[in-house]
């Protein structure tokens, strides 16, 4: 009888639960803030990175377009899509100077979605195959 009764209780909780874990799964949100026909080269100083889920995130000091200084915002994929395509949760560090492909806001805000990078030392990353390829190069 008890355990029955601790049997119900259990599929209980894991119908409630259902819902809760369901709806984190398809909390993800689209890369329609992020103009992808629009990409920008931007060449700075690393003053954040920041490797978690759901992204990690890197912000950096470089001029705009018109060679003003700004601090952008970087969004790149999970830390397991950047894994597989080579990166390192220590691979940058505050300070690093680097080259990054991105495509920028839409709202015209100094943030983007990273398309690839290049590091000091003259290896480059994308961003995996989610955000889409860089349609610029480095060179």
């Amino acid at each position: 009888m008890l355990r029955a009764k601790r049997l119900r209780a259990l599929v209980f909780a894991a119908v409630l639960g259902l819902p809760w874990f369901a709806g984190s799964a398809l909390a993800h949100h689209s890369f329609a803030p992020y103009e992808p026909d629009v990409q920008i080269k931007l060449k700075g100083k690393v003053t954040h990175f920041q490797w978690t889920n759901p992204h990690v995130y890197l912000g950096m000091d470089g001029p705009d377009k018109n060679g003003k200084m700004q601090h952008w915002t970087i969004e790149c994929a999970n830390p397991g899509i950047l894994n597989r395509v080579g990166w390192k949760w220590n691979m940058i560090k505050e300070g690093d100077t680097i080259e990054v492909i991105v495509a920028p806001l839409r709202n015209g805000e100094p943030g983007a979605l990273l398309k690839a990078v290049r590091l000091a030392d003259g290896s480059t990353y994308t961003n995996g195959g989610p955000a889409g390829s860089a349609k610029l190069s480095f060179d």
